[in-house]
C-alpha cells in the first residue's frame, strides 16, 4: 500500500514521516492553510531519504511555474490540483522529461511522476460518480480522488461515498490513491472497501494545522497496511 503524507510544513515533520515507513510526502503549493513556498521546501527536500517521493499539490494551470518549482524545490513528482488539463499534463510532462536529461537526472532517479486529482462531490447523490467517471476518461497512471465540498476541493477532512466509489475504483484500471477524510481510525475501512492502490492524509494526522502528531501518523501507516 503506497501512502503519502501530505501538507507537510517543517523539516521535523517530513523526516519523522519518512522515518516511520511514508512512501511519499506532499507539499502544498496551492492556497491552503498549510502553504508552502518554493524556498521553504528547497530547505527541507536535501535533508529527505533520496528514495522518498517529494510531491508538490499546484493549483496552478502554468506548466512554467510548476516545472521551475520542481527544480528549485527538489521534487520527485508533481499532483495537480486545479481540475483535468490534458493540454497541461502533457506539457508538463514534456518540461519535466527535458529537465531530467539536462540536469536532474541522477538527483530525480527514473523520472518525476505526475499525479492527476478529480473530485468527488460531496452531498449530492449520484454526481460523485458521474463527476469522476468523466473526469478519469483518457487519464493514465496515478490519480488520486478528493472530496469537493462546496468550493472547498480540498482538505476538506469529509469522505466522499466510499459504497457508491467501490465500483469506480475497481474498474477504472488506474493506480487509484483515495483522500479526503481519511483519518488512523478510518483508514482500514477505506482500504477494505476501494482497494485503492494508494492512500493519502492531511489533516486526518496533525496536532493542529500544519504540524503533524507522530502518533497519528504511525497509527495511520500501520493501519492502513494492515500490521
Amino acid at each position: 500500500m503506497w501512502i503519502k503524507i501530505c501538507a507537510n510544513t517543517n523539516l521535523e515533520d517530513a523526516q519523522m514521516a519518512a522515518e516511520l515507513g511514508a512512501d511519499a510526502l506532499g507539499f502544498v503549493f496551492a492556497p491552503s492553510a498549510r502553504q508552502v513556498t518554493v524556498a521553504q521546501v528547497a530547505a527541507i527536500t536535501p535533508h529527505l531519504p533520496t528514495a522518498i517521493e517529494k510531491i508538490g499539490v499546484f493549483h496552478s494551470q502554468d506548466a512554467d511555474e510548476i516545472a521551475l518549482a520542481v527544480r528549485e524545490a527538489g521534487l520527485t513528482g508533481v499532483q495537480l490540483h486545479g481540475g483535468v488539463n490534458a493540454a497541461l499534463t502533457a506539457r508538463l510532462g514534456e518540461m519535466l522529461g527535458e529537465m531530467l536529461g539536462e540536469m536532474l537526472g541522477e538527483q530525480l532517479g527514473d523520472g518525476v511522476e505526475i499525479i492527476q486529482t478529480v473530485h468527488w462531490v460531496v452531498g449530492f447523490v449520484g454526481s460523485g460518480v458521474e463527476g469522476v467517471q468523466s473526469q478519469l476518461a483518457g487519464l493514465g497512471g496515478r490519480v488520486l480522488v478528493d472530496s469537493k465540498v462546496g468550493a472547498a476541493t480540498g482538505g476538506t477532512g469529509v469522505t466522499f461515498d466510499w459504497d457508491a466509489a467501490r465500483g469506480v475504483f475497481a474498474t477504472s484500471g488506474l493506480k487509484m490513491i483515495v483522500a479526503g477524510g481519511l483519518r488512523p481510525e478510518n483508514v482500514a475501512e477505506a482500504v477494505a472497501q476501494l482497494k485503492p492502490w494508494g492512500v493519502d492524509v492531511a489533516s486526518g494526522v496533525e496536532a493542529r494545522p500544519g504540524k503533524k502528531d507522530p502518533g497519528k501518523v504511525a497509527d495511520f501507516i500501520r493501519n492502513a497496511r494492515g500490521i
